[in-house]
């Protein structure tokens, strides 16, 4: 009885985070819908894309494994075995380090962003080139803000606090949005950066009121002992989180010297929309899961934690197949109907539908990455993700240099997925040795039957929406039909034949429907 109600509990929490991510996710869509209508895939939007994504890039790559992957997991451990007071002076130390380096960091940022421009996107011309160093000055001191609402959304997480770090993005993008409808014309892309830079600084005051609920207050603090330990988890970690901003400047480098100056906007479009729908699920699931995967680890309750890993892969896989045909079979539409407007081009949406058709066939390799890199993170191992971000960054960067002169941005985004999914199995495999009954006879007849679903619902949706093609307008509503219908009638194709076809977690759903 206890471990059931475990399991709603888990489920009910998942299913809010799931809520309020995908209020985010959709918000976030909306303005880059707006992006895209007030400044197209031209030279100022590529502009803009490379200044945002340098500073991110540069927290990913040195503050972000810091916080998730080797500060959250001793937080956890201090929590466990040492009390919350103990562990909130940790915290008091990491904050402190972590607004101290980012300031530090930003100066220099701010002070060399031409050289770190031109670096990024050599392709540019001189003129998109100045626009962007300019840009980027604005939106360096983002990654100030960026560590310390990550460091709180860290700590609340492992509390059991979800709901208010899920709804950062809806307060960020919300801001945004705003200026779009208020101050776009008047300030064009210059008071955007500004707005970028609010939202960010919105995310970590709107934190601070349920961290004092919590009990926790914040004291400047240099050093306490447990930052020994994050510092020893740190530089193997480190590293092995550089795959995903690595891999961004190398497409983005790629990217700058495609089209015209269009390739890195088409490319930033088509990643963002592939992420706010792979990661409405796949992060709502692992932000859950890991402060859980944390305790079980400090916990030596290996049992329980290969358990959790299996349960999440397998949902997750589930639904990932699926979104990964549908995608697929529908990106087309799906870019005409969301940004098709104003500054807009054809030539716009043949890019970006190119980018999104290849990005999604690493939708599965990016969900399997993210959960079982977390689980290494939550058992305190940074070598294996180290060993398999290193092959991943190869394997995409050999792609990028084979792909690229052949398919333009369809090779730089396959390269993206394919590297992707390179590392799911690399983390798979010490993984699947450790934990026995994660990969068994019956998970691939199950991944079997997953997969002749989703292609019978591809089917089914390429054939309603060819149908449908013909007929409609070229109109917001005629444009949505197009979108929605073929939609929902995969939906209705692909989960009752998972029911006939016995995978395991649709009973499960039907089986939870029964009792509520």
């Amino acid at each position: 009885m206890s471990e059931q109600k475990d399991t709603n509990s888990t489920i009910k929490t998942v299913s809010v985070m799931m809520l309020l991510t995908l209020i985010g996710k959709v918000l976030g869509l909306v303005r880059d819908m707006m992006m895209g209508r007030y400044f197209g895939t031209g030279p100022v939007a590529d502009a803009f894309f490379v200044a945002s994504q340098i500073p991110r890039n540069f927290f990913d790559a040195i503050f972000a494994s810091a916080i998730s992957a080797s500060f959250i997991p001793v937080f956890n451990e201090y929590l466990e075995t040492r009390g919350r007071d103990e562990a909130f002076r940790l915290s008091n130390s990491f904050i402190s380090l972590m607004t101290l380096l980012t300031l530090a960091l930003s100066g220099v940022g701010m002070a060399l962003a031409e050289p770190l421009a031109a670096f990024q996107a050599g392709g540019f011309s001189e003129e998109t080139l100045a626009l962007c160093a300019s840009l980027l000055r604005v939106l360096f001191p983002t990654i100030v803000f960026t560590g310390i609402a990550f460091s709180m959304v860290g700590i609340l997480q492992s509390l059991g606090e979800f709901n208010i770090p899920a709804l950062l993005s809806t307060m960020s993008n919300g801001i945004i949005i705003l200026y779009y409808v208020l101050l776009c014309g008047r300030f064009g892309v210059y008071g955007l950066a500004a707005a970028f830079l609010a939202g960010w600084a919105m995310q970590a005051v709107m934190q601070i009121p349920s961290m004092h609920r919590l009990g926790y207050r914040y004291r400047p603090a240099l050093w306490h002992e447990g930052m020994k330990k994050v510092f020893a988890l740190m530089a193997p970690v480190m590293v092995s989180t550089w795959i995903q901003p690595i891999n961004m400047v190398v497409s983005t480098k790629f990217a700058s010297g495609l089209y015209r100056d269009s390739g890195v906007s088409a490319m930033t479009y088509a990643n963002t929309l592939y992420t706010m729908l792979a990661g409405i699920l796949v992060l709502s699931v692992a932000n859950v899961v890991f402060p859980e995967l944390s305790r079980l680890g400090a916990n030596h309750q290996a049992e329980d934690f290969g358990t959790l890993v299996s349960a999440s892969l397998r949902s997750l896989l589930f639904l990932l197949i699926p979104m990964t045909v549908g995608l697929m079979v529908m990106a087309g539409p799906l870019i005409r109907l969301l940004y098709a407007w104003g500054e807009w081009t054809e030539e716009s949406t043949a890019l970006t539908s190119q980018a999104l058709v290849f990005l999604a066939l690493g939708m599965v390799g990016y969900g399997v990455q993210n959960i079982l890199s977390r689980a290494f993170y939550a058992v305190q191992s940074g070598k294996i993700p180290l060993i398999t971000g290193l092959a991943s960054i190869a394997v995409n960067l050999i792609l990028c240099l084979m792909l690229s002169p052949v398919m333009g941005i369809g090779g730089l985004a396959l390269a993206s997925s394919l590297s992707a999914t390179v590392s799911a199995l690399l983390l798979l495999i010490p993984m699947s040795r450790t934990h026995k009954g994660l990969v068994t006879r019956r998970l691939w007849l199950d991944l079997g039957r997953m997969f002749a679903a989703a292609l019978v619902m591809g089917g089914v949706v390429l054939a309603v929406r060819w149908g449908l093609q013909g007929v409609l307008g070229d109109g917001l509503v005629g444009r949505a039909a197009l979108t929605l219908v073929p939609v929902c009638a995969g939906v209705a194709v692909y989960f009752p034949l998972s029911w006939l076809l016995q995978v395991p977690e649709m009973r499960q759903v039907l089986g939870m429907l029964k009792r509520r």
